[in-house]
């Protein structure tokens, strides 16, 4: 139904051009909305609603019935000092009402559309049929942004989200769950993921600067045709798992940029179990020191260099070295080479992701 703010708006304005009485009553007898005047009881409505008639005359009141799918949806009532001029406005707020249960029931409409598109619901065919009766181009460049809210000013932040992007530009917004909102984005031919990657970077800011909100944003790849969206919105799903896992310092992840991180989300628990396993041997690798950890993870961002990486520690090379070293004698593994250092961070990464596994487990 449509919401008593937007029929109070439309009457109130309809109203005062006509200076015209007109109330809006629900199948039930109910005042809905009124500006005043008239004097009919619920017990006149009903019977209104029950008869052949679509509109009625009684003494100086018009009454009209907006209809929903065959429904009696509203009755209009209108009353003033001209009855013709009554009567017309009558009319008009009828014909408003009945636009905006078109309007709302289409919006409805692509709610349920998209939904189910994006969770594989629909047959091929029901696509394409569905979208042209909705009027949504199926050729179009799309790709779909997944914000994740955490569940705190949902509502807020989806009202945000549907400001920025509306649907008469070609985009849709809606909630998947109370801590996710989708953006299904149109493109243009030229846009690329340079331009999404500045998408998913506005929505971080304003959603903080708007709603308070540190959102973590992903989105998956760039599709061609309406009936894969459900492919790059799985795609937005998993590079937010992968990002939560091993790039939680990012507010942004992209499916096409998740590197190694998804080939190891796709891997087998048994197999990551078995390589952590041959890796660690009976070292714990939960136990490991925390200040060797962040040391190593620092050794990784300079590309190996003990002296630039010491120099960003504002430690002595020295102690670098004992770190590295403490770390081989536990693990056997020497960082300062290429490969056990590749070695060492995909053991971390495997952890990482097992410890995730777990979590979802529990």
């Amino acid at each position: 139904m449509i919401p008593i703010q937007i029929i109070r708006n439309s009457i109130s304005e309809l109203a005062a051009i006509t200076r015209t009485d007109i109330s809006i009553f629900d199948p039930g007898g109910q005042s809905i909305v009124t500006t005043g005047g008239g004097a009919l009881d619920g017990d006149i409505i009903r019977s209104f609603v029950t008869s052949p008639a679509d509109s009625q005359t009684i003494g100086a009141e018009h009454l009209l019935k907006v209809a929903d799918d065959g429904e009696v949806a509203y009755i209009v009532v209108s009353v003033g000092g001209d009855s013709d001029d009554a009567h017309m406005a009558g009319r008009i707020a009828a014909s408003q009402i009945q636009n905006l249960l078109v309007a709302y029931r289409e919006k409805l409409d692509r709610n349920g559309f998209f939904q189910n598109l994006i969770l594989d619901n629909l047959l091929l065919v029901d696509v394409y049929n569905r979208a042209r009766k909705l009027h949504i181009e199926t050729s179009v460049p799309r790709v779909v942004i997944l914000v994740e809210t955490g569940g705190d000013k949902d509502v807020a932040a989806l009202e945000l989200l549907r400001s920025m992007y509306s649907h008469h530009g070609g985009d849709y917004v809606t909630a998947v769950d109370e801590r996710n909102i989708i953006l299904i984005k149109s493109l243009a031919a030229d846009e690329g993921y340079e331009h999404i990657a500045q998408i998913a970077s506005t929505i971080v800011d304003m959603m903080n600067m708007e709603a308070l909100l540190n959102v973590r944003v992903a989105y998956g790849t760039i599709v061609a045709e309406l009936r894969d969206v459900s492919k790059s919105y799985k795609e937005a799903m998993m590079a937010m798992d992968v990002g939560k896992i091993f790039y939680i310092e990012r507010s942004v992840n992209a499916y096409n940029t998740l590197g190694i991180g998804r080939l190891i989300y796709q891997l087998p628990a048994k197999l990551c179990r078995m390589f952590i396993d041959e890796i660690f041997c009976d070292v714990n690798p939960h136990a490991i020191d925390e200040e060797i950890l962040t040391s190593v993870s620092k050794f990784f961002e300079n590309s190996l260099n003990v002296s630039e990486t010491a120099r960003q520690l504002f430690v002595h090379r020295n102690t670098l070295v004992y770190r590295i070293e403490k770390l081989e004698a536990s693990t056997g593994l020497d960082i300062r080479t290429f490969d056990d250092a590749l070695t060492f961070k995909i053991a971390m990464m495997v952890v990482s992701y097992m410890r995730y596994l777990e979590t979802v487990s529990f």
